[in-house]
């Protein structure tokens, strides 16, 4: 990535009030491609009120957000999806009665406006059939494309949800904490996936994540939220050892931390 590289997307000073509360406070942040970002803090930092604010799901109180240079910031979250902006794990929106390769057929038919005929014949969509197997390969579910999505294991739903947010074809990708709810043999599978996903330059991660150990394997990159408010955004050895993170995490001064205390 070049330095003076325009960001794809882009928060200024976004704000979001609930009564007397700012949950989200005057954040300024620039996301570019080829990057994963972990969005990372204590509970109630205001990090999946941050990620609605940038999908679309709340309006902000004041501030804006930019993607490719277009202010976007009362745009609804169907036109913020259209213009290539993806989120999984939020909600699921998978069919749970069709096949894993229904699933993924209709998500690709959607995205190219030709409505969602619950009815047509597959073989009367033989490209987004082959687009829809092109998709399922990319997230390891070509093998399983005849299964009822029900019988999915948890974690190959997560990898099915992946698979439909990548069929609108995103350039932001935002996962919310993908490895909530998981098995512990469940975890990989997913970390995997995303690890897989980083490696097209082209895509913009952001990833909201609790879990330190999974976020030092994946993020190029840091911001922390406390209270609402972005404290620390950088490299992710030197955001984790900096006395704000261990402050916000730990809830002791930094001076009062033990030695070898890790976030």
């Amino acid at each position: 990535m070049q330095a003076d590289e325009k960001p794809v997307l882009s928060t200024r000073d976004l704000t979001i009030r609930f009564g007397g509360h700012v949950a989200v406070d005057a954040v300024s942040c620039d996301f570019h491609r080829g990057t994963l970002t972990a969005i990372v803090g204590p509970n109630g930092a205001g990090k999946t009120t941050y990620f609605n604010l940038i999908s679309g799901q709340l309006a902000a109180s004041s501030g804006h957000v930019w993607f490719n240079g277009e202010d976007i910031t009362r745009m609804s979250v169907a036109d913020r999806t259209l213009r290539g902006i993806g989120r999984a794990f939020q909600l699921t929106n998978l069919f749970p009665g069709l096949s894993v390769r229904e699933n993924a057929r209709l998500a690709v038919q959607a995205h190219q406006r030709m409505g969602m005929d619950l009815f047509s014949m597959a073989d009367s969509h033989v490209e987004l059939i082959q687009r829809a197997e092109h998709i399922l390969a990319e997230v390891h579910l070509l093998d399983k494309a005849e299964q009822i999505t029900s019988e999915l294991s948890h974690g190959d739903q997560r990898k099915l949800e992946v698979a439909l947010m990548i069929a609108i074809g995103p350039q932001v990708l935002m996962f919310d904490e993908p490895t909530a709810g998981m098995s512990v043999d469940e975890v990989p599978i997913v970390l995997d996936l995303i690890r897989e996903l980083k490696q097209d330059k082209d895509r913009t991660i952001l990833l909201v994540e609790h879990k330190m150990d999974v976020i030092r394997s994946l993020a190029d990159r840091i911001i922390v939220l406390h209270n609402g408010e972005l404290v620390a955004d950088g490299d992710p050895a030197e955001v984790i050892a900096s006395p704000v993170v261990q402050q916000a995490y730990l809830g002791v001064a930094p001076e009062e931390k033990e030695e070898g205390a890790h976030v």
